[in-house]
């Protein structure tokens, strides 16, 4: 579900004493200190969370207690409102809400190019829509991003890539495609939830189940279908 794990980013100019942070991770103190390794004594002086699902921001109580600073999330009060700008770490990042896998789903872009996605947009593979998630808004998002020109994506999961317009497009004519699938599956006859997701995906088990059902229930809202 998280490929080779959530990716914790560590972002500052050379030679700045201090870091922004985002998405801290889980509470996991293993992966704490090895945060507070890679900052190598800078000082942590922005931390963004670019959404509220555990794997991203499960210990960020525990890392703002070792580490305070202001905190960017969405609805998470001053600078975290769309088109924010953070002059910080020798940086300029700008906050952009970005709904769609989760409805406070953000994304942050340097002054330098390089794009923070979370969730949004994944090192590679698509993303789950999840619950409280709308696809209609993931698709807007995905428009938004693909606008910027960004240079280098920096996702919540998977490798960093720099065909950042490819991996954008790639990701819309994925949703465009499953949603002609859901369409078709419908159309076919399926009845309820679990047959679009056998017709769809195929036999899933325990995680990936629940994510395929998720994403499917999202495809059809988008539709207008209700299935039980």
């Amino acid at each position: 579900m998280t490929l080779e794990g959530t990716n914790t980013w560590l972002l500052s100019a050379p030679g700045a004493p201090t870091a922004v942070v985002v998405d801290p991770g889980e509470d996991e103190p293993a992966h704490r200190a090895a945060v507070s390794a890679a900052l190598a004594g800078r000082t942590v002086a922005l931390v963004v969370a670019t959404h509220s699902h555990p794997d991203h921001v499960g210990g960020l109580d525990a890392f703002l207690a070792e580490h305070p600073a202001p905190l960017v999330r969405s609805g998470g009060g001053p600078g975290s409102a769309d088109g924010a700008v953070h002059e910080v770490a020798g940086l300029r990042l700008r906050v952009l809400a970005t709904p769609g896998h989760t409805a406070d789903s953000l994304c942050a872009l340097l002054g330098t190019g390089e794009l923070l996605t979370g969730d949004t947009l994944l090192g590679r593979g698509s993303t789950v829509i999840a619950e409280g998630g709308d696809l209609g808004q993931h698709l807007t998002s995905l428009r938004r991003l693909l606008g910027l020109g960004a240079q280098v994506l920096l996702p919540g999961h998977g490798p960093a890539r720099t065909d950042v317009g490819a991996a954008l497009g790639a990701q819309l004519e994925h949703r465009e495609q499953r949603l002609a699938q859901v369409r078709a599956a419908v159309d076919a006859g399926a009845g309820d939830l679990a047959a679009v997701v056998l017709a769809v995906h195929g036999p899933l088990q325990g995680r990936l189940a629940r994510a395929a059902e998720s994403s499917v229930r999202a495809h059809l809202r988008h539709l207008g279908v209700e299935l039980p």
